[in-house]
Formats: C-alpha cells, structure tokens, sequence
C-alpha cells in the first residue's frame, strides 16, 4: 500500500463504541509501526447537562486530518442523567451526539466519514401515506455538516442511499466473516447442496440470500409474510403467517439469514416450520441483534432444539446476557472495520473489500480439503 495518505488518520468512537473503537486502533497500530503517540483515537466527549442537553468537545486540534467517527446508534446500554433520572441513550440521543462531534470539528478537519454499523432509521426507507423519511433526511443532515462520507453494513433498503447522490456511501457486507464464524464453529457441516440450504425468512432479504447461495453453491428457499393490513401493532401491520417456498428441507442443514433480529418472534416461527419439515440444525446469521424483547423466547427455541446457533457481529451493542447465552455466538467484525479505515486513509479504492465472493470461495475451498 502506497505511504500517501489523504491526511493525518484521526478516529473518534462515540460512546458505547469505546471497546470497538479500541480493537480497530490496535490492528491500525499494528499496521503502522511509525506512529509516535501511540494511539489514532481522538479525546472526544459529549457531557450533559442536568437538563439532559449537551455539547460535543474534542480535546485535540483536528485541522487538515482524515476523520473516522465510529458511532452505534442503537446501543441502550449507554445511559445519562436528567432532571435526576437514569436514562437509557436512544437511537435520537446517539445521532444528535454525532451531530455535536461533527460541530465541534468545526469545519478544521479535511475529511470527516462516518460508520454506522446499523444505518440510523434504516427501516424508515420509503414512505407509506403521511410519513416521515427519517432515514433520508439523516442522511442529507450529514453530508450538509460537512460528512463525505459514510459507511453502514448490511443496509434494510440500501438505495436509501439515493437521498446522497453525490456523496460517498458504502453498504458493506457481513458474508466472509458469518461463513467463517460458522465453519470454525460446526467443523462437520457439509457445505453441499444435497445437504445444506440457505433461507430468506422474508421477500425482502432474498437479495442477500441470493449472494450466499450463489457463493456458496447450494440451494435456497423463502418464507413471505402474510400481513393483516387492516390494523397497525407498535407501527407495522401484524404477520399472520409464514408462507415456504422452496426445495424440501428433509435431513438438510439449514441457514437462515438476516439482516437482523428485533424481537426473535419471526426467526422463531420460520425455524418452527423448517423444523416440522424435517430439518437437521437450524442456523440463525443476523448482522445485528437487537433482541428487544429480551431473550426467554430465543431461550425456550434453544432448549427445544429449533434453533441450534444464531451468529451476530459485534458491530452494536451486545448484553452481558447474551453473551453468556449458549446459543450465541459473536462475529468480530473489528479488523475488516479497520482494513476499510487504513485503505480510505491511504486514499485508495475499497472495492476488494465490499466484494467478498472471493475470499468466500477461498476460505470453502480450504475448508473442504481439509474434510
């Protein structure tokens, strides 16, 4: 890799990232033996008022740097006081804190980018009667603060991207490093089409699955949500049933992939249908997992042997509860996050890292000569 660098590499997490944050820096570190201070993260805060209003502070000069700010916005476990309470941050209260870091900037530094793992209002990509397009207008606030450019993965809707026409954004996969989880994990699978299939549990994410089918040479099948549109349940229209679509799944291994798991409800029932249709092991990848209503479901499939295994990346916020659950396992995604910051900071194209259907062909091939 070229020594030219756009500017001075500088990397903000917000908070709630701190641990994230920190990964990237040690393989930057590594990469770079020269640095002298020791360390790319920057001193940033944002402290509160009791009011629960705040301001953003850097502690250090940014002016003509290449900027990095690695923000979860869905990340609860972070909390604040107000008026003398203890609350949770919200979705809102991690943007505007992204929001506050970039005025502090002011302007100074040369290129700000931001990653947000889980775009801000994602699933809010497209309007339906009198709604608001939240994800868009976050987007066009952005870029007209000065962002060039942004970085999510595994997009609900990524031609939300189209709000920005004429900034960077890159919707990056999660694909290699699932696959990867999995063949260290379940060293037996099969990775064969007479054995192992890949399932959309939705229309929506059969984009996705087609990827993994086409990469990984074998079949696949869709579940479609019947929905009761006559009435609305915490915003959307209830499902009704799943519908399957597909080869017969008898004796096969299965792996259902998503982009992430809200309640688990969904994943659960599509995993109860697959198993009364004679599959094997149930596997769960979701790039995100938000288990918003706690884990006792997912708990209960477990036990019962519907789902073997759900994979989840690191890339927001994980409880100490799921962590220790023993259906879990975490997919680190630290190191790619920092391939895509050195390779941007040398100014330099990142499309070998978005296209990953060749590293997913080598890491199968070695897994199969090794069976």
């Amino acid at each position: 890799m070229k020594d030219t660098l756009y500017g001075e590499l500088s990397v903000i997490g917000m908070r709630g990232c701190e641990d994230f944050t920190s990964q990237v820096d040690y393989y930057l570190k590594e990469w770079r033996r020269h640095t002298s201070d020791g360390t790319f993260v920057v001193d940033a805060s944002c402290p509160r008022f009791g009011s629960g209003e705040a301001k953003g502070t850097i502690h250090q000069s940014l002016r003509g740097n290449d900027v990095y700010i690695i923000a979860d916005v869905f990340n609860h476990g972070v909390t604040y006081n107000m008026y003398g309470q203890t609350v949770p941050m919200s979705p809102d209260d991690h943007f505007q804190d992204i929001k506050r870091i970039i005025g502090a900037i002011g302007g100074k530094a040369r290129r700000i980018s931001v990653i947000m793992p889980m775009l801000y209002e994602g699933r809010q990509h497209k309007r339906s009667g009198r709604e608001s397009l939240d994800c868009a207008l976050a987007l066009q606030e952005l870029v007209n603060m000065g962002v060039t450019n942004l970085i999510t993965f595994d997009a609900h809707d990524p031609r939300v991207q189209n709000s920005i026409p004429l900034h960077g954004f890159e919707d990056v996969r999660s694909s290699y490093q699932m696959i990867k989880a999995l063949l260290r994990e379940y060293p037996d699978i099969d990775i064969d089409p007479d054995k192992t299939m890949i399932i959309s549990p939705d229309e929506g994410g059969m984009g996705k699955c087609m990827y993994y089918s086409s990469v990984m040479g074998i079949d696949l099948g869709m579940f479609y949500k019947r929905r009761d549109y006559s009435i609305i349940v915490n915003g959307k229209n209830p499902i009704v049933a799943h519908e399957y679509l597909g080869r017969d799944v008898q004796d096969k291994d299965v792996i259902i992939v998503d982009d992430m798991i809200s309640s688990g409800d969904s994943v659960i029932d599509v995993a109860k249908q697959l198993k009364d249709k004679g599959a094997k092991r149930i596997f769960v990848f979701a790039t995100f997992g938000l288990f918003c209503n706690g884990l006792e479901n997912l708990d209960a499939a477990y036990e019962s042997g519907v789902i073997t295994r759900i994979f989840t990346t690191n890339l927001v916020y994980r409880t100490p509860e799921l962590l220790a659950r023993p259906w879990y396992s975490e997919v680190n995604m630290c190191k790619y996050v920092a391939y895509i910051i050195d390779t941007l900071n040398h100014d330099q194209t990142i499309s070998h890292l978005l296209d990953q259907s060749k590293k997913i062909h080598n890491v199968l091939n070695k897994y199969n000569k090794k069976k």
